[in-house]
């Protein structure tokens, strides 16, 4: 297992200490940024390793979105690296010894959804390599904010494996069948530019404007109700795993829903009033 970075404590990015403090981890920083410290940044910390996803890396950050979860204060998460890379792939020195029956009896990766089951909005945002498991954890956020000097791939067959957090399938689904192929056995690399030509990344920034960029989105989307926030979320990845019919069915069921929020009935109640609405997430 690579080196572990020093420990270090989370805090806000206000500065405040012991009252604002989450917890403490080696391998991820997080704070809360935007004007209303309502948005949670979490930030990969294993720069000696480019940012490699080891185990101890995903444990803390499943610890860290738990905590995001549960902290009302939070409406979106922004999910970063450094500039350099966002995450370079999964440790390698972790996985070289593995066998078949151990990977199956340790259920290997199978943690790894976590980001694609987080119920807040999470951006995204990619400096630098994102490569194998961080191309994954990359896809499995709701928005992929990418700086120039972003490279996304999946070379796993350069090492005589596949992709295993979702590679092979949520790649085709975001660029196409075709060029999915050409990523997954070629294992060669695309640059920010064609991510978003192609439909991976949502928007493309100068490197040193990119976290800024992501944390405005997050601000954009907290203005609006958490909760209603989390059914439209919910409405849209419903989309990738059933047909149009279902869907759409799925869609007004919870199109329905919306009328039993009290959010529904202040934000149509202030849009005739013409006036802000306040919404109380529930």
């Amino acid at each position: 297992m690579l080196s572990l970075v020093p420990k270090r404590l989370l805090v806000s990015s206000s500065g405040l200490s012991s009252s604002r403090l989450l917890s403490s981890f080696q391998n991820i920083l997080v704070s809360k940024k935007g004007e209303k410290q309502n948005v949670g940044l979490i930030q990969l910390n294993r720069p000696k390793a480019l940012n490699a996803l080891c185990g101890a890396l995903m444990t803390e950050l499943g610890h860290a979105l738990d905590e995001l979860r549960d902290d009302k204060e939070i409406g979106a998460v922004v999910l970063t690296g450094s500039e350099k890379a966002f995450a370079a792939g999964a440790d390698i020195k972790e996985m070289k010894d593995k066998r078949f029956a151990e990977c199956c009896n340790e259920r290997f990766l199978a943690d790894w959804d976590q980001v694609a089951r987080f119920p807040k909005p999470i951006i995204a945002a990619v400096n630098g390599y994102a490569l194998g498991g961080g191309c994954e954890v990359a896809m499995m956020c709701d928005i992929i904010y990418a700086g120039e000097n972003a490279k996304f791939g999946q070379p796993e067959i350069a090492i005589g494996v596949i992709p295993g957090a979702g590679g092979t399938q949520r790649l085709p689904r975001l660029v196409g069948k075709s060029r999915a192929m050409e990523m997954v056995l070629t294992g060669a690399p695309i640059s920010a530019k064609e991510a978003e030509h192609w439909g991976l990344v949502s928007r493309v920034f100068p490197t040193d404007k990119l976290l800024d960029e992501a944390i405005k989105l997050a601000e954009k989307i907290c203005v609006h109700s958490k909760l209603i926030a989390a059914i439209a979320k919910d409405s849209v990845n419903n989309s990738f795993e059933t047909n149009l019919n279902n869907g759409l069915q799925t869609e007004k069921r919870l199109f329905y829903a919306c009328f039993g929020t009290e959010d529904k009935m202040e934000g149509m109640k202030a849009f005739v009033e013409k006036r802000a609405p306040s919404f109380k997430d529930s």
